[in-house]
């Protein structure tokens, strides 16, 4: 004998209001469904679980079973009666955002910038309409404002007795330095941190234009999740949310740069070596080359269509890198990169040039003195260490911002010492405990 089809007929919109009212007022609200939600005034709920409740209290047996199954059985039923079934957005078990869409909502505009379309909720006295409750929200993407504007500074006069006075190298070093810039365009200044490394590549730059023309100058900073995309060209995200070709710093610097022939532009890339440099530079390699440069050596470059203009350097890009050697976390240069450069070598000066420019800035002899001795002591040990050596010798751009007073000046020097250098000892002896002890005492004594 079959069994009786069940009679959904006692099932009324108002049931369900008040088994929705029910579940908010009983506090802990019941799991959601596995695929779809019974959203309401902002709520997700479990449409079979919904369905039970409200078929108990149109059949006025609280034990009654809602004789339907999950699923597209029970939807059908809420939907004719004007509620909207959606498929489940995935939440964190037991999160108190679980189940609140309007929460939900307003966090993913924390993280995404993406503002939706206010609209009333429906009440209980009114409800909705099945073409209001199915319209579409509307979405807007916004970029955040910008916290701050960067205004160029006004290029100003650089000359070379400017970059003598600021400069801690000699006349000989600079002139050196500038041959081997023009001799292959592309130049890498290495040596152990603090030696001032990026100070010298962006005076260097300088000297060469004739003043701080800051619109002819880039500088970039290499990282290990720098890539080919974000130097030369590839698919990234717009404002909008959707991928598109864009031309990454170097296209852009040489686009200038190819347009103001007469004049040299300068790209300086600090730390260098910390990309992964065969990835970034991409057919760089090629068109670095001194004679490799213009219009004669262009490329297709990967992302670019058919059509699409060819890539090549301009003559008049010169390239300053800065290497950090101290770093044991970085691979050498291949050589094909290497032999693209050339090498200027920083080792910590705490000789005269320092001395004048500390004592011109009001610093007492004897702390000038002090300084420059246990320094000197300090990297001829570190030098001496055959695990570290002379790429790991402290630099003087620690004591580069004198204190703000003569009187403050026996304090300024502990707390560097105390502060920057002793830290940085205790990484260099880190399986050395004793030695490092030793080191800071000697230090700071």
């Amino acid at each position: 004998m079959a069994k009786p089809e069940p009679d959904l007929s006692l099932l009324t919109r108002e049931q369900v209001l008040q088994a929705l009212q029910q579940l908010d007022q009983e506090g802990p609200r019941m799991p959601l469904s596995t695929v779809y939600d019974l959203v309401y005034q902002g709520r997700r709920y479990a449409p079979r679980a919904v369905a039970q409740l409200a078929y108990r209290l149109a059949t006025e047996q609280p034990k009654a079973t809602w004789p339907l199954p999950a699923g597209a059985a029970t939807n059908r039923v809420l939907e004719q009666l004007d509620f909207t079934i959606a498929t489940k957005r995935p939440t964190l078990e037991n999160s108190t955002l679980d189940g609140d869409v309007a929460a939900q909502e307003a966090m993913q505009e924390l993280h995404t910038g993406i503002t939706r379309s206010k609209a009333k909720p429906p009440s209980l006295a009114a409800p909705p309409s099945t073409s209001e409750a199915t319209e579409p929200t509307a979405f807007v993407v916004e970029e955040p404002l910008a916290p701050y504007s960067h205004d160029t500074l006004p290029a100003t006069p650089y000359n070379r007795q400017t970059a003598l006075d600021e400069l801690f190298v000699s006349e000989t070093q600079l002139d050196a330095a500038l041959a081997a810039l023009h001799r292959r365009r592309n130049l890498i200044l290495q040596g152990p941190p603090g030696t001032g490394k990026t100070f010298l590549a962006r005076r260097l730059a300088w000297l060469e234009l004739g003043a701080t023309d800051a619109a002819r100058v880039e500088l970039v900073q290499f990282h290990p999740s720098y890539s080919y995309e974000d130097f030369v060209q590839g698919f990234r995200p717009d404002a909008q949310g959707a991928f598109r070709l864009q031309d990454g710093v170097l296209l852009a610097f040489c686009q200038r740069a190819a347009q103001d022939p007469e004049r040299p532009y300068f790209l300086l890339i600090d730390e260098l070596n910390r990309g992964n440099l065969s990835r970034i530079f991409g057919e760089l390699l090629l068109l670095l080359e001194a004679d490799k440069r213009g219009p004669a050596h262009a490329v297709r470059l990967p992302y670019a269509s058919a059509d699409a203009p060819r890539f090549f350097v301009p003559a008049n890009v010169f390239v300053v890198g800065t290497m950090n050697l101290a770093d044991r976390s970085l691979a050498p240069l291949d050589y094909a990169l290497r032999r693209r450069f050339a090498f200027v070598e920083l080792a910590p000066e705490f000789g005269a040039p320092l001395q004048g420019f500390l004592q011109a800035q009001g610093v007492p002899a004897p702390v000038v003195e002090h300084l420059v001795a246990r320094l000197t002591e300090l990297n001829q040990v570190i030098a001496d260490d055959p695990e570290l050596g002379p790429d790991y010798r402290i630099g003087h751009s620690y004591f580069c911002q004198p204190p703000p007073s003569p009187a403050a000046a026996d304090t300024w020097l502990r707390l560097i010492l105390e502060q920057e250098i002793a830290p940085l000892l205790d990484d260099y002896w880190l399986d050395q405990p004793t030695k490092a002890a030793a080191q800071k005492k000697r230090l700071l004594r």
